[in-house]
This record gives structure tokens, C-alpha cells and sequence, in this order.
């Protein structure tokens, strides 16, 4: 019965919005090259890639996605709001710290929750999640144990876990969203290539890392960025623009995350700046019902985190976010880590749900179940930090 509900519920996306769930009906397309500068330079280096053809892609997404980001502010303040160094029945140290960041006499606060593992000798690697859903999954009292962010289970595992919510950066909301990061840069509101919602909390994520270098029981080297859904957006948006992040995490982000856009199956860019407007530039609804002229894919995105891993997932009964599209987006991003003489394990074809590829640099999974973040995604990210960061078991 469950099955033939969500058949039926796409059998309704399809009729009411065009959108495709058969591949048989995914039309040829050309992806642009990823190698391949502006000036039609092939790029065989890594020299190359950093100082030519990394910098240009940088500029497609800013012009044409997610809006130039920021990098002045007047001033920010790091403030521990709350500590408890006995959470968790002893096991971890709680911080809510306030990061206020100043900037054109306007402050914007973001409110950080991090517990990091007790009796530490030495700076421990963190993961931070930009948490797009209710703020009771990030509970500092821990009054809700969620799958969503399995706190407990990360510090038992021997890493801080940090998490901020993304409204504190911009309400998810169209007509609210500039009441957050964008009081602070309100030109980027007028402008075709302002930066909107996702990169207001992409953004944020970048000012939790400041935070991070000067807490001396973070190893600021060793911090990976988290996100599901639009906040999967975000993350990879983050660590492409902020190398410091170590690591990148993209759950289930679909359209405008990880998936490829010119294969226009599932979620499309109409579809997703009708829905949302007020995510990304103004820019980017010129290609609406239009892939075919985006000068981009989210392949290139990917590729922006290289050397650093990545780990990219999608769950099974999400056809919205389009798994293949997905998979097909990580494998040509390895073109950028062969550069860098880092070799993919991913094979050729999507693997198997609940056969996780874990192995740096590039890490895959397609999971059982409906589009969430959960403890069994979380499982394989620790595995991922564990096999990066040398993490003796």
C-alpha cells in the first residue's frame, strides 16, 4: 500500500507540474566541460586548475546561482552564552556560543550549539550541520535525540558536533529572508547577482569556522561541514567558497546541490526558483526551463571542494533529487581529483542501495528510505573522518 501511495503521489508531480521520473525520457544533453577554461585552455594541471580554471568556475556560480558572497564586516564577537562541562552524563563539554558579526551599524547573531568529547589531551576534529529543520533536533538539554543530529553518538565516537540554525542567517521564507545576514550587505538585494538565502547560510557556516580557529579544543584543520536538503546546498556552497573546511557533506540536496540540471529529471531550476525565490540569485531564473544555456552544472560545484572529500548521498525513495543525476554529477567531478593524483574508488555504475563507498577523496551512498538525514548516514560519515583524519580505531 505504502508503494502504490508514492507511485501515486508522483503519477501527480508528474501531471500537475511536468516533472520526469522515467529515464527513458531524460533527453541527450552536453554537460560543460569541467576542464576546459573560458579561453578554451585544456586543463592538465593543478596549477592550472587553481589559477585558471578554479577561479572562473567560482565566478559562473557567483553570476549565475547563488550570488557573490561577502567578505567584508566591521567586526565579530565570539560570547559563551551557556556551558555545561558535564553533558551527556559527563562525556561532553557544552558550548551555545553567540557569533555577532557587525557590519553598516546592523549585527546579526548566530546562535552556535557545540558539545565536543570530555578529557580531551589535544584539539579534536568537529562536524558542523547547517540544520534546516526544527531547532528541537540540535537540543542543547538533549530533550530530543534526534537521527537528524545523533550528538551523542559522534562524541562517543571521538568528535565535537556542532550545529547552527539556518533562520539565524536568513528565514527560510520569501518574504523574510533579508531579516538575517542581508540586513548587514542590503545591496545584495537589488542585485542580479546578490547572494539570497542559500548563500546567507553558507555563509554563516564560514563564520562558525572563524569561531573554530580560536577555540582551543577544535582542531580547526579538521572540520567538516554537514548539510541535508537546501542545507546540503549550503554545505557545498560553503566549502567551495572556504577551503578551511576539511571536509564537505551534501545529503540528499538534489536540484542546485550535487544533481546534474541539464538532465532535467526531477526537481528543475523552474521548479525549484518558483517554489523558492528567495534562495538564489535573481540571476539564476534566466534559466528557467532553460539548461540548455547554463554555462555550468553542479559537477563543477563539486569538483570546487577538490583535494578536500566529499561525501555525497541520496536515499532511494527521493527521485525528486534525482540519484543518478547525482552519482553522474560525482564521477565527472573526479576529473579534478585525478589532478591532484587522488584516485576515486566509486565504480563505474551507482552502487547498491545501503552499499556505502566510504574511502577518501570521494565517498557515495544511496540509502533505503525517504529523504531525511539519518543515524545510518551519519555512521558513514564518521567512517569517511575516521579514514581521512587517520583516526586510530
Amino acid at each position: 500500500m505504502k508503494k502504490l501511495l508514492i507511485i501515486f503521489l508522483l503519477c501527480i508531480s508528474v501531471n500537475v507540474f511536468g516533472q520526469n521520473y522515467d529515464e527513458a525520457k531524460v533527453a541527450a544533453y552536453t554537460l560543460p566541460d569541467l576542464l576546459m577554461s573560458v579561453n578554451k585552455k585544456k586543463i592538465t594541471t593543478v596549477k592550472d586548475w587553481e589559477n585558471i580554471r578554479r577561479p572562473e568556475i567560482l565566478s559562473l556560480f557567483e553570476e549565475n546561482v547563488y550570488g557573490k558572497m561577502p567578505r567584508q564586516f566591521d567586526n565579530i564577537v565570539f560570547e559563551v552564552k551557556g556551558e555545561n562541562k558535564n553533558a551527556m552524563n559527563g562525556k561532553a563539554h557544552l558550548k551555545e556560543v553567540e557569533i555577532a558579526v557587525t557590519s553598516n551599524k546592523k549585527t546579526v547573531r548566530i546562535n552556535l550549539i557545540l558539545f565536543v568529547p570530555s578529557k580531551i589531551k589535544e584539539p579534536v576534529a568537529a562536524f558542523l550541520l547547517i540544520n534546516n529543520r526544527g531547532k528541537e533536533n540540535t537540543s542543547p538539554n538533549r530533550e530530543v535525540i534526534s537521527g537528524f543530529w545523533p550528538a551523542e553518538r559522534l562524541i562517543e565516537a571521538g568528535y565535537a558536533i556542532a550545529a547552527f540554525h539556518y533562520s539565524d542567517a536568513a528565514p527560510d521564507n520569501e518574504d523574510t529572508f533579508q531579516n538575517g545576514v542581508l540586513r548587514l550587505y542590503p545591496e545584495q538585494l537589488s542585485a542580479g547577482d546578490g547572494m539570497k538565502a542559500v548563500g546567507a547560510w553558507a555563509w554563516a557556516a564560514s563564520r562558525v569556522m572563524d569561531y573554530f580557529k580560536q577555540d582551543k579544543d577544535i582542531d580547526a584543520s579538521k572540520v567538516t561541514v554537514v548539510g541535508h536538503s537546501r542545507g546540503g546546498k549550503a554545505s557545498l556552497w560553503a566549502a567551495a567558497q572556504d577551503t578551511r573546511f576539511a571536509m564537505c557533506v551534501t545529503n540528499c540536496s538534489g536540484n542546485t546541490g550535487a544533481s546534474l540540471s541539464h538532465r532535467r529529471f526531477g526537481e528543475t531550476i523552474e521548479r525549484i526558483n518558483t517554489s523558492f525565490p528567495h534562495w538564489f540569485a535573481d540571476n539564476y531564473k534566466k534559466y528557467n526551463s532553460n539548461e540548455k544555456g547554463l554555462p555550468l552544472d553542479q559537477h563543477m560545484l563539486l569538483a570546487l571542494v577538490a583535494p578536500r572529500p566529499l561525501y555525497v548521498t541520496n536515499a532511494s525513495q527521493d527521485l525528486w533529487a534525482d540519484p543518478k543525476g547525482t552519482y553522474l554529477s560525482e564521477k565527472e567531478a573526479e576529473k579534478v581529483y585525478r589532478l591532484y593524483k587522488l584516485t576515486s574508488s566509486l565504480p563505474v555504475s551507482p552502487p547498491a542501495v545501503n552499499m556505502p563507498f566510504v574511502k577518501p577523496p570521494l565517498a557515495y551512498h544511496i540509502r533505503e528510505g525517504k529523504h531525511d538525514l539519518t543515524e545510518y548516514d551519519w555512521a558513514q560519515f564518521i567512517k569517511l573522518a575516521d579514514n581521512h583524519f587517520g583516526k586510530k580505531k
